[in-house]
């Protein structure tokens, strides 16, 4: 069981959540229960850094379908925001709006960053591998967006062969 205010770990039961998606949909991260789930959050709608990660997943999008995985992206924009966004670059997942940061709260991912000299709060590029079970399989931090994609597709053949 998960402590309030702590982050959580590999192997502990994952935090439920319920966001709306970019077309208004809800989703609940117990929904997806039986599968497994990369949920990746991002700092920011239509940044190079996120554009790149959401890209490069999108890529290997295909990869993520079959080995039966789905992809959740989470940052704190708005519906209307990840809407444009997975138009623009026709994102093929989903993409939750946590605009209360409800959920960036509740991963531990919302904390202190620093750009150009500045600090201020925001995402922290993190992704959770989560297994058809609930549990967190594998916790990425500071993720490199160009070959985050590649190496979760890696993880997950070689999780999804040794999950019972």
């Amino acid at each position: 069981m998960m402590k309030k205010n702590s982050k959580p770990q590999a192997g502990e039961q994952a935090p439920d959540f319920e966001l709306l998606d970019q077309r208004g949909k809800l989703h609940s991260l117990s929904a997806y229960a039986g599968e497994w789930v990369l949920l990746y959050f991002y700092p920011k709608d239509d940044t190079p850094g996120c554009t790149k990660e959401a890209c490069m997943i999108r890529d290997y999008f295909p990869d993520f379908k079959k080995l039966k995985a789905k992809v959740l992206g989470v940052s704190v924009d708005s519906v209307k925001s990840h809407g444009k966004f997975a138009e623009k670059y026709q994102l093929p997942f989903t993409l939750l709006a946590d605009e209360k940061k409800e959920v960036v709260r509740r991963y531990g991912v919302w904390g202190k960053k620093k750009f150009m000299g500045r600090e201020y709060e925001g995402t922290l590029r993190t992704s959770f591998l989560i297994d058809p079970k609930g549990k967190i399989a594998k916790i990425y931090k500071d993720v490199n967006p160009a070959v985050h994609a590649e190496e979760v597709v890696k993880d997950l053949k070689d999780l999804i062969s040794k999950f019972k």
